[in-house]
């Protein structure tokens, strides 16, 4: 009888045994299927969002030319054909006009220079970039523009510079073009653990939400989400457009 309860209880701890290495085995078994499923998506994540930067710089690059381009038929161009008939027709009374036109043309190929240079896109520094355009709004009289910075000027991942600069052209360039606005602030506002940008227009303004993706604010705001940033918008009909952008760094 002893025997025989011996004998099973060997069978049942083997069994038991059994069904424990199956369950260990077919928990491992889930655990690796699961992680290279995450390991998967991480790639996928990965591949993605290198592939939206490498758009995104692209983007950059494309409106930086067609700004280059624009000033140098329209701006600089005029400018060295007024300095052209200035100095067909100089005088000693008007040197000093040619010299000025000269020392213009002169700073705005200067200013040209700065963005033609192609590691001023891969190497973007938030503030100088958009300095850089608050400067050339002004300097072609566009829209009168402002850059405020508050805080100490922290550097952030290179990458998020470049789709947080891409995400505030889009809206200077929805301002200029479709608000009608006379007036465009720009705030940074940095921490140690938070950078806060605040982009204000006093234009037309829009309320319907078809307006809202009319003009391309589910792309900044999806843009925002790749960075881990948010992006708000407010406006009111002819009180003008505010974008909030809220980075932890």
């Amino acid at each position: 009888m002893d025997k025989t309860n011996t004998e099973i209880i060997i069978i049942i701890f083997t069994i038991i045994i059994l069904f424990v290495t199956i369950g260990i085995i077919l928990l491992f078994t889930i655990f690796q299927k699961r992680k290279n499923e995450l390991l998967k998506q991480q790639k996928l994540a990965k591949e993605e969002f290198e592939k939206e930067i490498a758009e995104t710089q692209i983007e950059i690059r494309e409106e930086t030319l067609r700004n280059i381009s624009w000033e140098l038929h329209d701006n600089i161009g005029q400018l060295l054909t007024l300095a052209k008939i200035q100095l067909q027709n100089t005088t000693k009374e008007n040197v000093k006009e040619v010299s000025e036109t000269i020392t213009k043309g002169l700073n705005e190929v200067r200013a040209l220079s700065k963005l033609i240079n192609p590691e001023a896109i891969n190497n973007i520094n938030l503030k100088e970039a958009v300095q850089l355009e608050v400067d050339r709004f002004n300097r072609l009289e566009f829209i009168k523009s402002s850059l405020t910075i508050t805080g100490s000027d922290i550097d952030i991942d290179k990458k998020a510079t470049i789709i947080i600069f891409r995400i505030l052209q889009e809206f200077f360039s929805n301002t200029i073009k479709h608000s009608k606005a006379s007036e465009l602030s720009v705030c940074l506002s940095y921490t140690e653990s938070h950078l806060k940008i605040v982009a204000k227009d006093n234009g037309v303004g829009f309320l319907s939400e078809e307006k809202k993706e009319g003009i391309g604010l589910i792309n900044i705001k999806n843009r925002a989400k790749l960075i881990g940033a948010e992006a708000l918008f407010t406006s009111e009909k002819n009180k003008g457009t505010t974008l909030e952008i809220n980075y932890k760094l």
